[in-house]
């Protein structure tokens, strides 16, 4: 067993409600030594491509061999499968939905799926909470070094959704889409600096424009570098171009929502 093992908690259930206390209770009774980390409870209710967007986000940024838990699960109680996704450096827990596309899509020297069918794992089996069910407890006897095959059988027909990546077109232009919205109102696009440095080595004299709606938006380097409350743009501490209004919200002050086109050419 993994000394002081960690478990990290994504899901959409809020926190108003007991379900996310209920879920630490189960793990902590199964094993008290680990550690739970909440990620977020506020995921958009039923948004399966907002949570696969944060754990790709999140994961890498834990220790390796934390198992993430996540739970966005419209399809509960049906016939979609819980599974155990396991790569290299972790493990993952949650639906088979398409909450772990972002995964899949890394690559990875190990990426082993199984479907969790030992029953003797669960608490008990209700139609309606599998986070503390199925989730919660085999979470905790993983995190106790129970081997991933016991908890049922492999599979490779897992559900992948497709989360949007940006082109470049014949001209040279990066067309890519705001894919997440933060509290705050950023808006972030899946347009990552890597796309850009790589158009820019085709254009080493030109400048970088932004393009959203039709207009340019002005390139910073930090939220309080700006003249107002315009609509402006950056490279964000993921690498990724965003939008933002500072001490405002892009999101509400100019409507910008997901799926809002962004392009990225130089002049």
């Amino acid at each position: 067993m993994q000394p002081n093992p960690i478990i990290t908690l994504t899901t959409d259930f809020g926190v108003k409600d007991p379900f996310v206390g209920i879920m630490k209770g189960i793990m902590l009774n199964i094993n008290p030594s680990v550690n739970i980390v909440d990620i977020t409870h506020n995921i958009s209710p039923q948004n399966i491509m907002e949570a696969a967007i944060t754990i790709g986000m999140s994961f890498e940024y834990f220790p390796h061999k934390t198992i993430h838990v996540v739970v966005v699960d419209p399809g509960v109680g049906s016939i979609r499968r819980p599974i155990i996704v396991l790569t290299d450096y972790y493990c993952f827990i949650g639906p088979d939905n398409g909450v772990f596309s972002q995964i899949y899509n890394v690559k990875h020297e190990i990426l082993l799926v199984t479907h969790i069918t030992s029953e003797h794992y669960f608490i008990k089996e209700s139609s309606t909470f599998h986070g503390r069910d199925i989730f919660a407890p085999v979470a905790a006897w993983l995190s106790k070094g129970i081997d991933i095959i016991k908890f049922g059988d492999l599979i490779t027909d897992y559900v992948s959704i497709p989360i949007p990546s940006p082109t470049v077109s014949e001209r040279n232009i990066i067309e890519g889409e705001v894919i997440y919205i933060d509290r705050f109102g950023n808006a972030i696009t899946n347009i990552k600096t890597q796309k850009i440095e790589d158009l820019y080595g085709n254009n080493p004299q030109g400048r970088l424009k932004v393009i959203v709606k039709g207009k340019e938006m002005p390139v910073k380097n930090h939220y309080s570098e700006t003249e107002g409350k315009g609509l402006y743009s950056l490279i964000n501490s993921f690498d990724c171009l965003e939008l933002f209004v500072y001490r405002g919200s892009a999101s509400s002050d100019f409507g910008i929502t997901i799926g809002e086109k962004v392009s990225v050419v130089f002049a």
